[in-house]
């Protein structure tokens, strides 16, 4: 069989793992997108107990690997939530949910440094005006912080993606997964896997291509942190 035939052979399988790689890859950026500005907002404007709780939960999920975090949440949980009356997570949330939560603390650090980037005059204005706080960060901080925090959020975007391949130790069959077992099972051990890398290499070159255009249409001129720091 030739490598074109192969490859077809293999193809409706590897899409429907793609599938699954895109689906942890949506909803470990999305849900870590919300939990990370809750999180760079405690760093920056919260008291100093809710700070620190803030500051030691990224520390934690950012000076532990991906792959730890995966393992409790699939293996290490199911016993609690069997003595609360729950029932224990599939792979795919245990996935989602851990992708969520890694993703949150480098999404927190990169937002929060896009909020310092921003003039503190702004934050003066915006209350010399008659906002609140919290209307002044909602209003005037925000819009531009997100807008700042783009091209590191490409980056954490594209990282979400690649380290997807580590829910295969919990038998979740994405992209990667579904690579060994092909390989495993027809002894095309090469062809599978230049295939699989053919395929991440085509969603992150497509992902980069629409973040870059997005980058270029939402750039504040003077405001990225890159510009900033010349």
């Amino acid at each position: 069989m030739s490598f074109f035939e192969f490859t077809g052979t293999v193809m409706p399988r590897f899409l429907g793992a793609v599938g699954v790689t895109l689906e942890l890859t949506a909803v470990g950026i999305g849900a870590g997108l919300v939990l990370g500005l809750l999180l760079a907002l405690m760093r920056v404007y919260a008291n100093r107990v809710l700070s620190a709780i803030a500051n030691v939960y990224i520390q934690f999920m950012r000076g532990t690997p991906l792959v730890i975090q995966v393992l409790v949440i699939y293996f290490g949980l199911p016993p609690y939530f069997k003595a609360m009356g729950l029932k224990p997570l599939s792979s795919l949330a245990a996935g989602c949910l851990a992708m969520a939560l890694n993703s949150a603390a480098y999404q927190a650090e990169y937002i929060r440094g896009a909020i310092q980037a921003i003039s503190s005059g702004q934050m003066q204005a915006a209350r010399s005006m008659g906002m609140t706080k919290t209307q002044a960060v909602r209003y005037v901080i925000l819009p531009q912080a997100l807008r700042i925090v783009l091209p590191s959020w490409s980056n954490e975007l594209i990282y979400t993606l690649l380290y997807s391949s580590t829910v295969y130790f919990i038998g979740l069959e994405e992209l990667s997964y579904a690579s060994m077992k092909v390989a495993s099972k027809t002894g095309r051990v090469f062809e599978s896997y230049i295939i699989a890398g053919v395929m991440y290499l085509a969603m992150v070159i497509l992902l980069s291509r629409i973040l870059a255009y997005a980058e270029t249409r939402l750039r504040i001129p003077g405001l990225s942190i890159e510009e900033r720091g010349r």
